[in-house]
């Protein structure tokens, strides 16, 4: 299959079965509500090319085992434009996705709205959002698949709106469609390649594999449980430190393990989300999705050892909003010597980005587990830790500020930090007496 196969292609590309939905029939004016001339011949040559009367097919359908809604875009019909039959047929299976507790897969290919209609068929797109918000709200997933071309409204509604974005290789993407960008624009920059590079999708996924990672997300984004994630093992040393610098010197040793290894030792199975869907990716400070832990879904973020970038925390607060809506716990891994504060983090948000992570920590509903496993650089590492569900590995520490800057506030001199390191009270067990991390419950084997 290729990007550009038709509306039921795709279907039988990822569907183990399908039933299509009953679609509401509207009158219309001759030539439309414009009464644009041509526009029923259009429409006939359209379903005569096609054998669809619309834009979209709608179906419920089986995929890897799990049941949702498909919406499969016909490109072929005038080019998958957005009317208002087309809006009808997307209310539907919204609404019957709400009724019977389904998840949505939207399978675009569009190139906007239809000109034939006007501002009738650009208001299509007020219509989706309303019905995307809609089952956001009721708490279902929404995973879309971006063919080729999406283009136009039904890139920012159906596609950038849905809560994780796949998208076939090579696909056009791009609010501006080919004929309305700016003669000297970078045709690169309209891809699913940079849609993923900027943050704006989470993976691109070849044909091949659409049913089987479709089939994955969809297991995984509709397994609520309202219980806690287990805390995961230490895999490092188990002897605690001696001392506030031998903390230090252990959470930063380079053979130390870090998160890829927590993840991997923690989930059977799990898919990454990727990006802040504000333009920018944090690949390596900062690992998000979702994950199966002895049966059931657990989300988790985690740092990687480095300083995290903003893009880094909004992507964070993306995965914990999400997981929140759907009912999935969440696990955080804290590693980090701190937040980048370089001028491009400034220019990037970095205090906004670190104060709306913070602010999706304290107003969770679904538990969240901490684990330190490094570093716990200051608020850069605390905005990832979760209010009195913290534990740490013994090879960690969690300071105020890195012992070194520490001393440097105090106008201490260099020899002084591991003195420094000490009385600030950084090991594990001091962090436990503390009371800032907890020492009960059982980790997971």
């Amino acid at each position: 299959m290729t990007a550009r196969a038709s509306a039921r292609e795709t279907l039988a590309l990822v569907a183990d079965s399908c039933t299509e939905l009953p679609w509401p029939r509207r009158d219309s004016a001759p030539d439309g509500p414009l009464g644009w001339p041509g526009y029923d011949a259009s429409r006939a040559r359209a379903a005569e090319r096609t054998g669809e009367s619309e834009s979209v097919v709608c179906a419920v359908a089986s995929v890897e085992g799990t049941p949702a809604v498909l919406i499969a875009f016909e490109f072929g019909f005038l080019g998958g434009s957005l009317g208002q039959g087309t809006g009808d047929r997307l209310e539907a299976a919204y609404t019957h996705a709400r009724e019977h507790r389904l998840p949505v897969v939207p399978l675009i290919a569009t190139g906007g709205s239809r000109m034939q209609e006007g501002m009738l068929a650009l208001t299509q797109l007020q219509r989706v959002a309303r019905q995307s918000a809609l089952t956001r709200e009721a708490g279902l997933p929404q995973i879309a698949v971006l063919r080729d071309p999406t283009t136009g409204g039904g890139w920012a509604t159906l596609g950038a709106g849905a809560d994780v974005v796949l998208a076939l290789p090579g696909a056009q993407v791009g609010f501006a469609g080919s004929r309305v960008r700016p003669a000297d624009a970078d045709p690169a920059a309209y891809t699913a390649e940079a849609q993923v590079a900027a943050g704006s999708a989470d993976a691109v996924v070849p044909p091949r594999e659409l049913r089987a990672t479709l089939g994955r997300w969809l297991r995984l984004l509709t397994g609520p449980s309202h219980e806690p994630a287990p805390v995961p093992r230490a895999l490092g040393a188990t002897d605690l430190p001696a001392s506030g610098w031998d903390a230090v010197r252990r959470a930063r040793a380079a053979r130390r393990p870090r998160a890829a290894r927590y993840l991997d030792a923690y989930f059977t199975d799990r898919l990454a989300i990727s990006g802040d869907r504000c333009g920018g990716t944090d690949p390596d400070g900062m690992l998000c999705g979702f994950g199966t832990h002895r049966g059931r879904t657990v989300a988790y973020a985690a740092q990687t050892g480095t300083a995290t970038r903003p893009a880094g925390y909004r992507t964070a607060t993306r995965l914990i909003r999400l997981a929140d809506r759907l009912g999935i716990p969440v696990l955080t891994l804290v590693d980090t010597p701190g937040a980048a504060n370089d001028a491009a983090a400034e220019r990037q948000g970095a205090g906004a980005a670190i104060a709306e992570l913070f602010g999706a920590v304290a107003t969770a509903r679904t538990p969240l587990t901490t684990l330190v496993i490094g570093e716990g650089g200051s608020g850069g590492a605390l905005a990832l830790a979760a209010p009195g569900r913290t534990w740490a590995v013994p090879d960690s520490y969690f300071s105020v500020i890195a012992p070194e800057l520490a001393a440097a506030i105090l106008k201490r001199p260099p020899e002084e930090v591991a003195t420094t390191a000490d009385r600030l009270r950084i090991r594990p067990q001091d962090l436990a007496e503390l009371g800032v991390i907890r020492t009960t419950d059982r980790p997971a084997p």
